[in-house]
């Protein structure tokens, strides 16, 4: 178990207590400011963690829930230049350089609005961009390009028309720029008759998570719901023993996000919340962290699913808990077919990646049949993946799609290669130096870039022998380890990607370069993500940590690839 607060549910947490105007009685609220105005880079973007690139994402979870706070958010002008630099031209990608989805111009937009208090680039061309993502039957997604192939889903409807709301705000005029009655019809058509809705068509079960979307772009198209008594009798059936919710019939946590969605979804409907008030409060109290921030259940049980696996990953020979491989296993829930993060939230492909490599569904074709078919939905039409569905494509989501069918065996040929082939090419900077790679199309090249399209391509059966050996070289340090940038500053993350690549490669490692490493890293402490920050990164360090250190001992030994960022 992790114990460690998680920005999702902290911004869910926070956002609940809003809406019900109960954040005076949060739990640690000054360590909660600062775990969320730690999140911020010095381009004025907000990450998911300390270390990793600013997204469209992360900066608005940050900022609102510090506002929701009523907490001041510092230099929010260089905020909204950094939301600028997402702005593809006609909408907004997560980063800069990403290929544009609802997602993050939802949140995008949002933050230099509502947020920022500024304007947008080009408020018609975004117009122009949300009415594309209008599909045949009606329904809204992820892009233009998956509207033509008729993926619709009633986050990108919720997500498409809170971009307009926002836009509309900032001056930008015209209505809604899509056949309103068709949208709210196939909005409409997606509860059933236990009253809940349902992502699409496809969707198994109804969800809260689907339920509160299709409410709220409902709502802010002026609509309610065919059956709203329907769906608010079937919202408070879900009220687990202490009175808060769990997410779908049959789930059995009252976790933080079903009671976002419930409250989310009683709002919308103007349903008072006295009813639920003092519940959902006293409940949210019980998944705050002692170091300020949320987890999605009681942090002494709020296992995740990357830590779980490099937990089973990391253990001794034979000492392997099957307990845990079953709780992966148990993170395979309705409506999509991988592994999630945490259980009800929604499945993400590296999470999928790990828990495969820990040997979760080793024995369970169906499973593994359900992974392959949510793997080919997933590919975007660029060829790449995202982290989940919806999600721009980038070369650590690809690579790992890719690893992921080679674990699943060659029964499972799900991955268009051409065009995720075509993707990689995308990724590569000709203007750089040999065998450049950024992590998403214009990105800058680094290591860990370049070695996982190293991996990648070579998974699709090119030649990568030459590229591979030439940025290892490139960025070997001479003191031990490698560094994703130049060749000065080596970290955890690509010394492990590097020996990983060389042995794809059957490119000899330098053991003693790699004992140097580790030994600037480890220590009884755990194992450090760089030798500039000592003490144990986690779980996930410790795990790279330890499987860097068998595959020093042992040369027999198959390092597992587990893509991160």
């Amino acid at each position: 178990m992790s114990g460690e607060p998680d920005l999702w549910c902290t911004y869910a947490a926070v956002r609940t207590l809003a809406w019900l105007g109960r954040t005076d009685e949060m739990t640690g609220p000054r360590e909660t400011a600062a775990y969320l105005a730690g999140h911020r880079n010095a381009d004025g973007g907000y990450a998911w963690s300390r270390g990793m690139l600013s997204d469209a994402w992360a900066t608005f979870y940050c900022t609102q829930g510090l506002r929701d706070m009523g907490r001041q958010v510092s230099h929010l002008d260089v905020t909204a230049q950094w939301v600028e630099r997402t702005w593809s031209g006609a909408a907004y990608a997560m980063l800069p350089g990403q290929g544009p989805d609802v997602w993050a111009t939802h949140f995008s937009t949002r933050t230099a609005v509502e947020l920022c208090g500024g304007s947008l680039p080009d408020g018609g061309r975004l117009l122009d961009w949300l009415a594309e993502l209008q599909c045949a039957d009606g329904g809204l997604s992820w892009t233009p390009e998956d509207a033509r192939r008729g993926n619709a889903d009633v986050r990108a409807c919720y997500y498409g028309v809170m971009a307009w709301r926002a836009a509309v705000r900032a001056g930008v005029a015209g209505g809604p720029p899509w056949d309103v009655e068709a949208l709210v019809l196939w909005l409409s058509d997606r509860q059933d008759d236990q009253g809940g809705f349902r992502f699409s068509p496809q969707a198994e079960v109804p969800c809260l998570w689907a339920t509160y979307r299709a409410v709220g772009a409902l709502d802010a198209l002026g609509q309610a719901p065919r059956d709203p008594q329907g769906c608010r009798d079937w919202v408070m059936r879900l009220r687990g023993p202490s009175g808060a919710f769990v997410r779908w019939a049959g789930y059995d946590v009252e976790d933080v996000w079903a009671s976002f969605c419930a409250v989310g979804t009683l709002k919308a409907l103007n349903v008072p919340l006295d009813a639920v008030s003092d519940a959902v409060v006293a409940r949210i109290a019980q998944l705050s962290c002692p170091q300020g921030g949320y987890t999605y259940r009681e942090p002494r049980a709020a296992a995740d699913a990357l830590s779980t696996s490099a937990a089973v990953l990391s253990a001794d020979p034979g000492q392997v808990d099957p307990g845990a491989v079953r709780w992966l296993e148990g993170c395979q829930l309705p409506n999509e077919g991988g592994v999630m993060y945490m259980p009800g939230r929604g499945s993400e492909i590296r999470c999928t990646l790990w828990a495969l490599a820990a040997g979760a569904f080793a024995d369970d074709p169906s499973a593994r049949t359900r992974i392959a078919d949510w793997l080919a939905f997933l590919q975007n039409p660029d060829g790449g993946f995202g982290y989940w569905e919806g999600r721009g494509s980038d070369m650590v989501s690809t690579t790992a799609a890719l690893e992921t069918t080679a674990l699943l065996g060659t029964g499972h040929a799900v991955v268009d290669t051409a065009a995720a082939t075509a993707f990689l090419d995308s990724c590569r900077r000709l203007d750089a130096e040999p065998h450049a790679y950024g992590n998403v199309p214009g990105a800058a090249p680094t290591l860990r870039a370049g070695l996982q399209a190293g991996r990648a391509l070579g998974l699709l059966g090119h030649e990568v022998t030459e590229a591979i050996d030439a940025l290892l070289t490139r960025h070997r340090v001479r003191s031990g380890g490698f560094a994703n940038e130049g060749n000065r500053v080596p970290d955890l993350l690509s010394t492990y990607e590097a020996v990983l690549a060389a042995d794809r490669a059957s490119l000899p490692v330098d053991i003693p370069h790699l004992r140097a490493f580790l030994g600037r890293v480890r220590s009884a402490a755990g194992t450090a993500w760089s030798p500039l920050a000592p003490g144990s990164g986690g779980p996930l360090a410790d795990c790279l940590g330890t499987l860097l250190a068998r595959r020093a001992d042992d040369p027999g030994v198959t390092l597992p690839a587990l893509a991160l960022s």
